[in-house]
């Protein structure tokens, strides 16, 4: 969730209202949001481990109490103080939903946007643009304009990468304005960072300068973003001044000032809609400053190609109000409340999703009731779905009003009987001395078939893998296993080095039917052991076969005992019909059998009143194959087993 910080003051100063921090704490609940800290900017640096500064160095810094303030990260309206005030003063019923207008363009030139399309489609393809006319700057307005951005930059926009914002003096530039994309040692301006000292720089050597000098090291994050484009987009004015070179800095020439009266604003993107969401979020907030409240200019954004004929052309900002329906009954039932849908309406303007009517219900669907029409503005892209309608009226209603209810159904909630047995074995074998790891369902197709030598048969696998790490969903956990141990080759193996797994493996089934709906395959929760040390370990791996099915209450047969040099005598509890037995594994007619050493390999069969007097096999285990060991690059020799779960319950 993104952290805004307020100044308590500015902040009653825009509600008009005083609280106590114990009393804000409850409002924020109420409205969905969290008072995450009370503190100032002293007291920050004085909590601070790393950085650590002189008393005079402390005394400078104010002992204004600022708030901090966790918000939803889908509520990009809430990102800085005006949003945040503003719907907290439309929540309080203090004030009416805001109204957005755009307004006809006072300068035809100042409101067009050529973009060159075959130069920019090569590293941002997309531009929207707005115009605020005759605002008001101070210096809290300011820096909360300028925080904004931050705050937009690190969250929708993912650090420029999606979005990039632009903000411009427009009174120090002359339009009409171009996007374009030049050649790096083409691109020749002042940044913003050397206002100061004048110093012009070229794209290659700036991305050098930020990279390299400590004092734009808030820059360099964004250098990799485009310097190994060949060519580097940037915003000119009329005369071919330098605006900005997106995503990294804005040009000296028309930096904003607090006597700044006119912006011009310019979102550079990868991603169309989020550069609209933006672009609607930045005007939505700072218009409420302008000479006529909440109104903007639009700007004409034309595409051309190589003989300047336009091939594209949008205005922008959308400012787009829309309408989202949701059903009465379906709103009450997911709230667990019982409002009438008028109330249910006028609990929407306390959530500026109004003006909100009450239709009638659609034609054969009477039972459902009147419908819930609301007008959802710009600012709320996050209201996709009734669902999300029935939560802003969930938190208008207030959390603390919803009666608790006991629930009509007559259930008891418990662990799904494959998970509980799961559980119990990881407490077992982790006290037998194995380590238990978490491996990845993906891995190559060589991993899964021919590292194992093993014949490559029908597997799940991934049309677009992102590497040959992720080819195929796995259909053993040994892969995992020992890629682990080829990981890890600096443990000490003197005394043995055991690693376990119980996870699911994904094996292909045009039988298996989910929801009616046959998937071709299906989940196998297995489990996974494997022990690496000076001797081959068989006689461990033997050992932990036999303790799990032991712990499984299933009884070893007459045979198998006595074939180990024992008599058939039980010690412990096991399930009636139950038994199981080891025998020698055929390497030569089992997929399985490359895998292990021959002659040294066995498989687990269990009989059981599901499957009759015929055994299932359920897994097999045995000394690996050098060639396996070989491959996973694993030093020592290593034992392992795998057996299914599922059949045992």
């Amino acid at each position: 969730m993104p952290t805004v910080a307020v100044p308590r003051d500015a902040l009653f100063a825009h509600l008009g209202r005083t609280y106590t921090d114990e009393e804000f704490d409850e409002l924020a609940f109420e409205f969905g949001v969290e008072l995450d800290e009370v503190t100032s900017e002293r007291r920050e640096a004085t909590k601070s481990s790393t950085v650590r500064l002189s008393k005079e160095e402390l005394s400078k810094l104010s002992d204004e109490v600022v708030y901090k303030i966790d918000v939803p990260a889908n509520r990009y309206d809430l990102l800085c103080i005006e949003g945040i005030s503003r719907s907290l003063r439309v929540f309080l019923g203090d004030a009416d939903a805001p109204s957005y207008r755009i307004v006809p363009p006072s300068d035809e030139a100042s409101s067009t946007m050529t973009v060159v399309k075959s130069n920019v489609d090569t590293v941002r393809p997309y531009v929207v643009c707005a115009i605020l006319r005759d605002l008001t700057f101070d210096e809290s307005r300011y820096e909360s304009f300028i925080d904004l951005q931050d705050q937009l930059h690190r969250n929708l926009c993912r650090q420029r990468t999606l979005v990039a914002i632009g903000t411009h003096d427009l009174d120090s530039v002359k339009g009409p304005f171009a996007y374009d994309a030049r050649p790096p040692k083409d691109i020749k301006f002042v940044p913003l960072t050397h206002t100061d000292e004048g110093r012009e720089f070229d794209g290659a050597s700036l991305m050098h300068t930020y990279e390299t000098d400590a004092s734009c090291k808030h820059l360099k994050p964004y250098v990799p973003i485009i310097k190994d484009s060949p060519l580097y987009p940037v915003v000119l004015d009329a005369e071919g001044t330098v605006l900005s070179l997106p995503p990294i800095i804005n040009g000296s020439k028309s930096r904003i000032t607090l006597d700044t009266k006119n912006v011009f604003i310019e979102c550079t993107a990868t991603d169309l809609t989020k550069a609209n969401i933006v672009l609607d979020t930045v005007v939505a907030m700072f218009s409420e400053y302008a000479a006529a409240s909440f109104s903007v200019e639009p700007v004409t954004v034309s595409y051309v190609d190589d003989g300047q004929n336009v091939v594209d052309s949008y205005v922008t900002p959308r400012m787009y109000t829309r309408k989202e329906v949701a059903s009465v009954k379906f709103v009450n039932s997911l709230i667990g409340i019982d409002v009438d849908p008028q109330r249910m309406a006028d609990l929407c303007n306390r959530i500026m999703l109004g003006p909100a009517q009450i239709l009638p219900p659609k034609e054969g669907a009477e039972d459902e009731g009147p419908l819930l029409e609301v007008t959802v503005p710009p600012t709320r892209s996050d209201i996709l779905h009734a669902v999300d309608v029935a939560e802003d009226v969930g938190i208008a209603y207030g959390y603390n009003n919803i009666q608790k209810t006991v629930p009509k159904t007559c259930t008891v909630g418990g662990e799904q009987p494959l998970n509980q047995l799961g559980d119990l074995l990881r407490e077992e074998i982790g006290r037998a001395g194995y380590l238990e790891v978490l491996t990845h369902g993906l891995c190559s197709t060589r991993d899964n078939f021919g590292a194992l030598r093993r014949p490559v048969t029908a597997a799940v696998s991934l049309s677009n893998p992102a590497n040959v790490e992720y080819e195929v969903v796995r259909t053993s956990l040994l892969p995992g296993l020992l890629k682990c141990l080829q990981h890890n080759k600096s443990a000490s193996f003197a005394g043995g080095f055991k690693l376990f797994e119980i996870s699911d493996v994904v094996l292909p089934d045009d039988a298996h039917v989910v929801a009616e709906s046959i998937v071709g395959a299906r989940n196998e929760r297995r489990v996974c052991a494997t022990y690496t040390g000076p001797t081959s370990g068989f006689e461990v791996v033997h050992g932990l076969v036999d303790r799990i099915l032991t712990l499984c209450e299933v009884a070893p047969t007459e045979e198998y005992v006595s074939s180990s040099g024992g008599a058939a005598k039980n010690r412990v509890y096991c399930r009636e019909g139950w038994s199981y037995a080891v025998r020698e594994l055929d390497c030569k007619t089992s997929d399985e059998g490359g895998t292990y050493f021959p002659g040294r390999a066995a498989e687990i069969v269990v009989t059981s009143p599901r499957t009759g007097k015929d055994p299932v096999r359920i897994g097999t285990f045995g000394v690996l194959h050098p060639e396996v060991l070989g491959s996973f690059d694993i030093l020592y020799p290593t034992s392992a087993v795998e057996l299914n779960l599922e059949p045992l319950l």
